[in-house]
């Protein structure tokens, strides 16, 4: 995988993934209440790893503004992904997670930058180490 990049192997792909996340997954919320993160740790799993996707749904702005906000948390989570990778790791769980903005939507934010984004997702992969 890559170290720094986003490969397939890292993506939540699959509709039955997406129903194990949502169905039993646990639903933390940043500490400003402006995104939020659905994840699932899976113990008896075979593979140790995380699988993320970013979810932005249609009422929350045009195409443009959801994907801005997808990209955005992409990088974010990127960015930061080493150390929660090295816990679930040293663990030997796996980690399924989806973050969604919770609280923002195009109307009241028309532009979205990643320095707002950034802090907010560390903070939402923080509770996550918290719970392993």
């Amino acid at each position: 995988m890559k170290q720094f990049g986003l490969s397939a192997k890292e993506r939540i792909k699959s509709k039955n993934e997406f129903d194990l996340v949502y169905s039993a997954g646990e639903i933390l919320f940043s500490s400003s209440q402006k995104f939020k993160a659905v994840f699932f740790i899976h113990k008896e799993s075979e593979t140790s790893g995380i699988k993320a996707a970013f979810a932005v749904s249609r009422k929350s702005g045009n195409a443009v503004w959801r994907n801005r906000v997808k990209r955005l948390f992409r990088e974010s989570f990127r960015q930061n992904k080493q150390e929660l990778k090295e816990l679930v790791e040293l663990k030997n769980v796996s980690l399924l997670i989806v973050f969604s903005p919770n609280m923002i939507n195009q109307t009241n934010r028309k532009k979205i930058f990643l320095k707002e984004v950034l802090p907010e997702v560390v903070d939402l992969m923080n509770q996550v180490k918290a719970k392993l």
